[in-house]
């Protein structure tokens, strides 16, 4: 059973997603079902269809969370030093052809979000930070072209 890595604030995100799914939402779809059935012919009764399919939505997520958190590893991010880029450390970068800077928290799969920053150890930008330090040059094969950057700052973040 392969562990996935997470910060403790992801981890918590999956977990109350959990709880919503199980406490909330499959009582709701309970309730809907019993009074779509109470119209009558199921066979031509789109709520009905609707509320099974959303049932079959909420209890395919239930099993995969439950799957996901029962390998989480939550990894201390307090015991990094923030010497090198590792699982748990935000990174500023410079383009080196552009000086466009950008920075990255490096996380688990199942906490990327691009939007905000969050990108996965299994990204080509992260594989390629991993273990570099401050000052340090990579080169990311992107879809448009190798990139270069260099390493601007290194930090561990919390949680």
């Amino acid at each position: 059973m392969e562990k996935i890595p997470f910060t403790s604030d992801g981890l918590a995100v999956l977990q109350a997603e959990l709880k919503q799914l199980k406490t909330v939402e499959r009582q709701a779809v309970i309730k809907a079902i019993a009074e779509a059935r109470e119209h009558g012919d199921l066979s031509e009764n789109a709520e009905y269809h609707a509320a099974r399919d959303r049932q079959s939505f909420i209890e395919g997520r239930v099993g995969e969370l439950e799957d996901i958190i029962s390998r989480a590893e939550v990894i201390n991010t307090a015991k990094l030093s923030g010497e090198t880029v590792t699982f748990g450390t935000t990174v500023a970068l410079a383009d080196e052809d552009t000086d466009e800077e950008s920075t990255y928290t490096i996380v688990g799969p199942y906490e990327a979000d691009i939007e905000r920053g969050l990108i996965s150890t299994s990204s080509p930008i992260a594989r390629a930070l991993i273990g570099k330090r401050v000052s340090d040059s990579v080169e990311v094969a992107t879809p448009r072209g190798t990139r270069s950057y260099e390493i601007l700052s290194i930090k561990v973040v919390s949680g």
